[in-house]
């Protein structure tokens, strides 16, 4: 059932309640939902939420608004300072990069300088690596502590940093040692010794590695966090279970915008030149690549000045093998998400979606095949049985071998394109049906040129 609770907060807001109770009728809610109804109260209303809730609550509600830094603006530069402070790391930075530069660097003068500190360390990692995505939301505590040290320093830092169902474990020199469930904790006997309950062999990641390549190991793991390490094995962050939600919505669309030929995902507040600077480039290379098929057609012009029918067929050629070839790099780039892959797994892949284009490469053009031949029988009977026939056949086995040569190319791309370390999904959508196009228009009017047009001469 939706639930929707806009119309009761806006109601909770509109009464005439006392502010300590508005605060504890606003609080049975969750931050989202608060946020959510940002956009439907006035200036003085809002002006009351600021007043009425600490910074903590505010920094929750603030995390969760579509455009933080129009409502910051209303803040003094002390208050607005204070509430990204006690973000996430991840959530500050997210407000921070939404900022005018003047305001961000008021804001960050104003701010704690650990919390600085932690944004900058985050910030020296690429867009693409794990280091990045991370945040410094966690609990950390020595290894060599007793479970009663270990519940009181649980206790102190609860109020700070909220993901505590995983409590990280560290040596003297803050070297990830291991992790257990905050649960295992809870129920240990005083007089155990905490390093034996520790999992030692507990999933890591480096800060410097790549998201796209993690991926599958996070998901695998499903664990609330995984703690994040530098290259001595220093522990930095973790990467919660709504980062690794995050980070999979931005691979989708970084994916889908590299189905579309762009380099990365756009959206509505992207200045125009910069959308224009991802595209072009992209746009260049396929005019290239369409221009070399407009120069392999023109190769063929005594072939279709021979016989004009055959150019009714060229999109016929071209769509079918163009979709053929998507199919197996959907399937290739699906696949090739599994880092755990062998190589010989890859070359049982390409043979097998090479036997699928043959066959289906074999029921298509027995079927074109029929349907030109029918096509050509009831219109162009002036042609003659023979050239009918001959131009059925052309372009039957023409639709039979681009079809499989493009369930190939399509198959093969991705995996050349990984084996060099560039993302697969850049072979996909208009560069890979660009390819095909030109592999398609060889095959055709070659097949035409060879079995009918010398045949006329």
């Amino acid at each position: 059932m939706e639930q929707n609770y806009s119309e009761k907060l806006l109601a909770i807001i509109h009464s005439d309640l006392s502010d300590d109770l508005l605060k504890e009728q606003l609080l049975n809610y969750h931050a989202n939902d608060i946020a959510q109804i940002f956009e439907f109260l006035t200036k003085d209303e809002r002006y009351k939420l600021y007043r009425i809730f600490p910074e903590e609550d505010l920094a929750d509600i603030f995390s969760y608004l579509d455009d933080p830094a129009l409502y910051l603006d209303e803040l003094s530069s002390e208050k607005a300072a204070d509430i990204i402070e006690t973000m996430d790391t991840d959530d500050a930075i997210d407000i921070l990069e939404n900022l005018e530069e003047d305001n961000r660097q008021e804001l960050i003068e104003l701010m704690d300088k650990d919390m600085v500190a932690e944004i900058a360390m985050i910030k020296s990692y690429d867009d693409d690596m794990i280091g990045s995505k991370m945040t410094t939301n966690y609990i950390a505590i020595d290894k060599d502590s007793t479970i009663k040290q270990a519940m009181k320093k649980i206790v102190e830092e609860a109020a700070i940093n909220d993901n505590i169902s995983i409590i990280y474990f560290i040596n003297k020199d803050n070297v990830f040692y291991g992790a257990m469930d905050l649960r295992d904790l809870i129920i240990a006997r005083e007089g155990e010794k905490l390093e034996k309950l520790v999992k030692t062999s507990y999933p890591y990641l480096y800060a410097t590695e790549l998201v796209s390549e993690c991926l599958n190991k996070i998901q695998d793991y499903a664990l609330e966090s995984i703690p994040v390490v530098d290259d001595d094995l220093h522990l930095i962050g973790v990467i919660t279970s709504s980062d690794v939600v995050e980070v999979t919505q931005d691979e989708l669309s970084d994916d889908y915008a590299k189905l579309a030929g762009l380099a990365s995902e756009e959206d509505l507040k992207e200045p125009l030149f910069k959308s224009v600077k991802k595209r072009i480039p992209w746009l260049i290379i396929l005019l290239v690549l369409g221009l070399v098929t407009s120069l392999l057609v023109s190769q063929f012009e005594t072939v279709v000045a021979g016989l004009p029918i055959i150019v009714a067929f060229q999109s016929l050629i071209l769509d079918m093998a163009g979709n053929c070839g998507t199919q197996s790099l959907a399937v290739t780039i699906r696949i090739l998400t599994d880092e755990k892959i062998s190589n010989k797994e890859i070359f049982k892949m390409i043979a097998k979606e090479i036997k699928v284009g043959i066959i289906n490469g074999l029921l298509i053009g027995i079927v074109t095949l029929l349907f030109v031949l029918a096509f050509l029988y009831l219109t162009q009977r002036n042609l003659g049985n023979n050239i009918i026939l001959k131009t059925s056949l052309a372009v039957g086995i023409s639709m039979f071998t681009s079809m499989i040569v493009s369930s190939f190319v399509g198959t093969l791309m991705p995996i050349i394109f990984k084996k060099c370390k560039i993302d697969p999904a850049v072979a996909s959508g208009p560069f890979i049906t660009t390819i095909n196009d030109i592999v398609a228009i060889v095959i055709y009017y070659g097949l035409s040129w060879i079995m009918i047009i010398n045949f006329l001469s």
